[in-house]
């Protein structure tokens, strides 16, 4: 009995000690000395990062998704031919394999979602200010897109928004509306989406705004799913609308009030456990917590967070909420932190990553 016993909780330690482990890849810029996917295994239980190297060469794949499977991973090609890539995941590796390449029918593709079927990919293309929608194929390879809506209009920074840039691409909790964030029309705008056709159609109301000229870049849903939180890049602010109605109740700044330097917001996350959302600043170098009331979901400030690097353009955390990894483009680095189980805030475990160029998205695979 006492020798079943040993074995018993020898591979209970190895089952927890392999639920620990993941693996993390990042996204680049391939403009100045980057290959294209890097990759690293993780340990949450210690904090522990190894590394592998180039995961896969490709150009700049700028944003990274993982398929419900966790056996592909799908990357935007961010150039003016616009296109997106599939790749399968070797598990033991962590090397990605190539597997096709299709058109976004767009330039500057900087952004994708994978729908809650996972047969639908849709993609933000930032230059030409347009979207397409591509099919998953069962073996994980993309087909030509299926839907194609290109945006018109422009808002009040001539500079900026002279034209539409489409930037974030985010389906709804029950995969009836597909949002677009248009950094240039200062609209999210609202899509019918058809899951068993891959289509897509204006819904009523058409779109939702932000604030004329703050450029609204990223989109997360709380928790609960009727909470939707649309992060400004030229205004550095979050707002909050209730979903969904779309109706506005709530923007909070990202930035100290007296602060007086050029900064401009980059990604939004919220925790696993749904208490906290955090916000990148580019410029201020930092990133901002705010806690969400349980029971009216506003956001509160709570404290900002140097991210030891410059220019974070974008950060993940990992999936048991203990750590958070920032992606700091202009200093080639990413920065490992502690995420406190309380208060949420976050301390630099002296771990920085190095090997990738230009990182530009962090994405955790378990």
């Amino acid at each position: 009995m006492k020798k079943l016993s040993l074995i018993a909780a020898l591979l209970c330690g190895a089952m927890q000690l392999a639920a620990a482990q993941y693996l993390v890849y990042a996204g680049t810029y391939t403009n100045a000395g980057s290959k294209g996917i890097y990759a690293w295994r993780f340990n949450s239980d210690n904090g522990k990062v190894t590394p592998i190297g180039v995961a896969a060469e490709t150009a700049s794949p700028s944003f990274l998704v993982e398929d419900a499977s966790r056996s592909h991973i799908y990357a935007v090609n961010e150039n003016q031919a616009g296109s997106v890539s599939a790749f399968s995941i070797d598990r033991k590796s962590g090397k990605l394999t190539l597997l096709n390449t299709v058109s976004t029918k767009g330039a500057g593709p900087c952004h994708l979602a994978l729908d809650r079927t996972g047969r639908w990919l849709a993609v933000a293309n930032y230059d030409s200010g347009n979207f397409a929608v591509i099919p998953v194929q069962k073996d994980g390879r993309l087909g030509e897109a299926s839907a194609f809506v290109q945006h018109k209009g422009s808002s009040v920074n001539k500079e900026r928004q002279a034209g539409p840039h489409a930037h974030c691409a985010l389906f709804s909790p029950e995969n009836k509306y597909l949002l677009i964030a248009d950094l240039g029309l200062d609209k999210i705008m609202i899509y019918k989406f058809d899951a068993g056709k891959g289509s897509v159609e204006a819904a009523d109301p058409a779109f939702a705004t932000v604030k004329p000229g703050s450029g609204v870049r990223h989109l997360i849903f709380n928790a609960k799913g009727n909470v939707l939180y649309a992060l400004t890049e030229m205004g550095s602010t979050v707002t909050a609308f209730h979903y969904p109605s779309f109706e506005e109740f709530q923007t909070v700044s990202m930035l100290p009030d007296n602060y007086n330097g050029s900064s401009t917001g980059a990604e939004l996350a919220i925790n696993p456990a749904g208490t906290f959302l955090y916000a990148s600043n580019r410029g201020a170098d930092s990133i901002a917590e705010f806690a969400i009331d349980g029971s009216t979901f506003k956001l509160s400030p709570v404290d900002r967070f140097p991210t030891m690097g410059k220019t974070p353009r974008h950060f993940a955390i990992d999936p048991t909420g203990g750590y958070l990894f920032a992606a700091n483009q202009n200093s080639n680095d990413i920065v490992v932190f502690k995420v406190h189980p309380r208060t949420g805030q976050l301390t630099p475990t002296g771990t920085v990553l190095k090997e990738a160029a230009n990182p530009v998205c962090v994405l955790f695979v378990k």
